[in-house]
């Protein structure tokens, strides 16, 4: 099951003690401060949660599928995102 923006705001109105509009603004305005972080290049890091980071992709060579005709696909930003190893330990622990 997917965490949702939904039950985040549910979850943190209930732990805060807030009503949901108060928690609902609150996570759009983190999210909010994410994008623009990460719109100016700039890492986000978590501790103990991990890393966000825009890397550059160079132009490639791909092929249409339909087609079979190759093309130059564009050089593009992607978002990776790399988890500490407190989070790593956490996912692998009880295996």
């Amino acid at each position: 099951m997917a965490l949702t923006k939904q039950t985040i705001t549910e979850s943190v109105a209930e732990k805060l003690d807030l009503k949901p509009p108060q928690a609902k603004d609150i996570i759009e305005d983190l999210i909010e401060i994410m994008k623009s972080t990460l719109a100016a290049e700039e890492d986000i890091m978590i501790s103990g949660f991990g890393k966000f980071q825009v890397k550059k992709k160079s132009p490639r060579k791909g092929r249409n599928p339909a087609t079979s005709k190759e093309m130059i696909l564009d050089g593009r930003r992607v978002v990776v995102f790399k988890c500490s190893g407190k989070l790593r330990d956490r996912i692998n622990e009880g295996q």
